[in-house]
C-alpha cells in the first residue's frame, strides 16, 4: 500500500473548505496495518531538491497514546519531561549519500492519527549526531501544555547527516565534506523536503504551513533555513542561536587558553563573582530577587578589578592579577585579522550575571561553560569547560583538520582559506531577509542574558544587522527578539518558559503579532507548578519590578 489515507471525496471536500485547521484522520479504522504499511517505501534522489542520495524507510511503527512521562535526570530541565502523545506512527528511515564514503542522514517523521495538517521541524543541539526523535518539548516550552504530537503536528527531526562514535571527538565527522555541508545546512532542507512527501503519502496532501523550532545548534539552523532556503518554512523560532558559529569557537578556544594554569577560577571564585555581582546590579530594576535585569548596564558598571587580592584576603576571597585579566578577556570581543561570511569580523564577548548558575544536569553557568569542574588541558578532558572542549575540539578537526595540533599555537590568519570556507557554510549573519519575509515568513529570536555556551550579545547584533539592512519598519512586520535575564544556555535560572508555537502560528496564520507574552518558571516535576512569572520583553526594553506580589508577571513592567 503507497497511501495510509484513503479520505472520502466529502471528507476531502469538507477538509479544504475549513477556515479552521484541518483534522485529517491518518487511516480511520485500519490506522496501524496502513502504518506499517509505510515500511519498505523509497523515494527518489530528486524528491530533496539538493545533490541526495535515494530516500527510503526501514521502519513505520504504531504507537499507542502515551501519559506524560518525567524522568529523574536529564542535562536539562525540559528534557526530563516526555509529554503526552496521541497515537501516532513512528516512521524511520535514511537518505542515502551521493558520494562514496559519506554518511547517510537518518530521519524520524512522526504523523499523528488525528492531523492539524501543519508540520514542526526540530533543530539539532551541540554537533548532533544524535537522532531528534520530534517527540520532546520544543524550545522554551511551557511543561504543563500539551506538546506539538499531541495538538495535532506532524513532527520531524534529523541526526543531520551523521552519528556520533565512541571513543571518537564529536567534530571528527566533518572530515568527511558530504558530512559536513550537511552538517551546515543541507540535511535541514533534504529532511524537510522527505517529510513533506511522507505526509503527502500518509495524507493524501501536503502540510498547509511548516514550521521550524531549535535551540543553540538547532537555533543557528532555523536561520540559517530562513537565509538560504527562505521558502521552506512559514515560521521559525530560534532560541539562544549559535549565529556567528566560527566567531564561537574561537571565542571559546580563546577562553580556555587565557584561563589556563594560575588564570582558571575555582568553585569558590565562581561563586565570588556571582555574588559581586549580584551586590553591584540586582536592586537596579527595583527588586532585589537574583536576576540582573539589565546585564549590559551592569557590565558597564562592574569593576572586576574590586576583586583583586590583597596580601590578608583568603585565596577563594579574590581574584589574582592572571584570573581579572582572564575574566576581562572573557568579556571582551574576539577580533578576526580578516573577514568572515557577510563581512562579519567579530564576535561579541560574553556577558555578566548568572555566573554561578547551578549546572542543570551538565550545562549551566560558568561551572558548566566557562571553567569546568578543573583548568583547561590539551587535549580537553571529560571535567574540563564544555567551551573549551568544542571550541578546541572544533580547531583542531574542522579548521586545521589535524586532530593532533597544539591549539596553543593557532592563528586563524595561518588558516584563513579554511576559516573563511568554514564561515561561508556555517555562519547565519546573512541580514537579508527580503526574500523571507516577501513569502510571508515571520521569525522569532530569543536570547537569554545569562547564557555562557554562546554570546546572547551576537544575536542582539544579528537582529540589529537585520534591521540596519531592511529598516525598523519592515523588519517589525516579520521580525521579533525577546532577551530574557537572568536565564543560562538551557532554561535555567529565571522564568524562561513560554508556548512559542501557539505565538508562531498566530501570527502566520491569523496575523496576530505577538504582544504581552509572559514567561514562567517551573518546577520540571507533575503537577508543574509554576513559581514565578515576569513579562517577555522585546529587546531592548527589560523587565522592571513597579510593586505588588514578586512572584506575579503582573507586578513587573516591559521599559526602557
Amino acid at each position: 500500500m503507497n497511501r495510509l489515507s484513503l479520505l472520502t471525496l466529502t471528507s476531502l471536500l469538507a477538509a479544504c473548505a475549513a477556515p479552521g485547521p484541518l483534522n485529517l484522520p491518518l487511516a480511520g479504522a485500519d490506522a496501524q496495518a496502513t502504518c506499517t504499511g509505510l515500511q519498505g517505501a523509497t523515494f527518489s534522489a530528486a524528491t530533496m531538491l539538493l545533490p541526495s542520495g535515494a530516500a527510503s524507510i526501514h521502519s513505520a511503527t504504531w504507537q499507542a497514546a502515551s501519559a506524560v512521562a518525567v524522568a529523574e535526570r536529564a542535562n536539562t530541565p525540559a528534557a526530563r519531561i516526555t509529554p503526552a502523545a496521541p497515537a501516532f506512527c513512528k516512521v524511520l528511515g535514511h537518505i542515502a549519500p551521493f558520494s562514496a564514503g559519506a554518511p547517510p542522514i537518518n530521519f524520524q517523521v512522526n504523523l499523528p492519527a488525528q492531523w492539524n495538517g501543519r508540520s514542526l521541524q526540530f533543530g539539532g543541539g551541540g554537533f548532533n549526531g544524535v537522532l531528534i526523535s520530534g517527540q520532546a518539548l520544543p524550545p522554551a516550552a511551557r511543561f504543563d501544555e500539551p506538546g506539538p504530537l499531541a495538538s495535532g503536528y506532524a513532527t520531524v527531526g534529523t541526526d543531520s547527516g551523521h552519528q556520533n562514535k565512541p571513543g571518537e571527538a564529536p567534530q571528527a565527522f566533518a572530515a568527511n565534506d558530504e558530512a559536513f555541508v550537511n552538517f551546515a545546512h543541507a540535511s535541514y532542507k533534504k529532511v524537510r523536503e522527505l517529510s513533506v512527501a511522507i505526509m503527502q503519502r500518509a495524507y493524501g496532501r501536503a502540510p498547509e504551513k511548516l514550521y521550524f523550532m531549535g535551540s543553540s545548534e538547532g537555533g543557528r539552523e532555523g536561520l540559517t533555513m530562513a537565509q538560504r532556503y527562505p521558502e521552506a518554512f512559514d515560521g521559525i523560532f530560534s532560541r539562544v542561536p549559535v549565529i556567528n558559529w566560527t566567531g564561537l569557537m574561537h571565542m571559546s578556544t580563546r577562553a580556555g587558553l587565557v584561563t589556563m594554569g594560575d588564570a582558571w577560577l575555582r568553585p569558590a571564585q565562581v561563586g565570588l563573582m556571582h555574588d559581586a555581582v549580584l551586590a553591584a546590579c540586582d536592586a537596579r530594576d527595583g527588586l532585589q530577587d537574583g536576576i540582573v535585569s539589565d546585564p549590559v548596564g551592569c557590565k558597564r558598571q562592574f569593576d572586576v578589578a574590586s576583586l583583586r587580592c590583597t596580601p590578608s584576603a583568603a585565596p577563594d576571597a579574590c581574584l589574582n592579577e592572571a584570573q581579572i585579566r582572564a575574566v576581562l578577556t572573557i568579556h571582551s570581543a574576539y577580533r578576526f585579522p580578516f573577514d568572515l561570511a557577510n563581512g562579519v569580523n567579530t564576535y561579541p564577548g560574553w556577558g555578566i550575571s548568572g555566573e554561578n548558575t547551578p549546572p542543570s544536569g551538565s550545562t549551566g553557568g560558568w561551572r558548566a561553560w566557562t571553567m569546568g569542574a578543573s583548568a583547561p588541558t590539551q587535549p580537553a578532558k571529560p571535567d574540563n569547560a564544555i567551551s573549551w572542549f568544542y571550541g578546541s575540539g572544533a580547531l583542531r578537526h574542522i579548521f586545521v583538520r589535524d586532530a593532533n595540533f597544539d591549539v596553543t599555537k593557532y592563528k586563524p590568519e595561518d588558516h584563513a582559506t579554511r576559516v573563511r570556507e568554514v564561515s561561508a557554510l556555517m555562519d547565519s549573519t546573512n541580514p537579508d531577509l527580503s526574500a523571507f519575509h516577501a513569502r510571508g515568513g515571520k521569525l522569532i529570536v530569543m536570547e537569554y542574558m545569562a547564557d555562557y555556551a554562546q554570546s546572547p550579545y551576537a544575536g542582539i547584533q544579528y537582529v540589529e544587522s537585520v534591521q540596519a539592512r531592511m529598516g525598523q519598519p519592515t523588519a517589525a512586520q516579520f521580525l521579533r527578539l525577546y532577551t530574557v535575564p537572568g536565564v543560562d544556555h538551557v532554561g535555567s535560572g529565571a522564568p524562561a518558559n513560554v508556548n512559542m508555537l501557539a505565538t508562531l502560528a498566530d501570527w502566520v496564520e491569523r496575523g496576530k503579532a505577538p504582544a504581552g507574552l509572559t514567561v514562567v518558571e517551573q518546577i520540571a516535576q507533575a503537577p508543574f507548578t509554576t513559581t514565578r512569572a515576569r513579562p517577555l520583553c522585546e529587546w531592548p526594553l527589560l523587565p522592571r519590578y513597579q510593586g505588588g506580589d514578586v512572584y506575579s508577571a503582573t507586578s513587573f513592567a516591559c521599559a526602557p
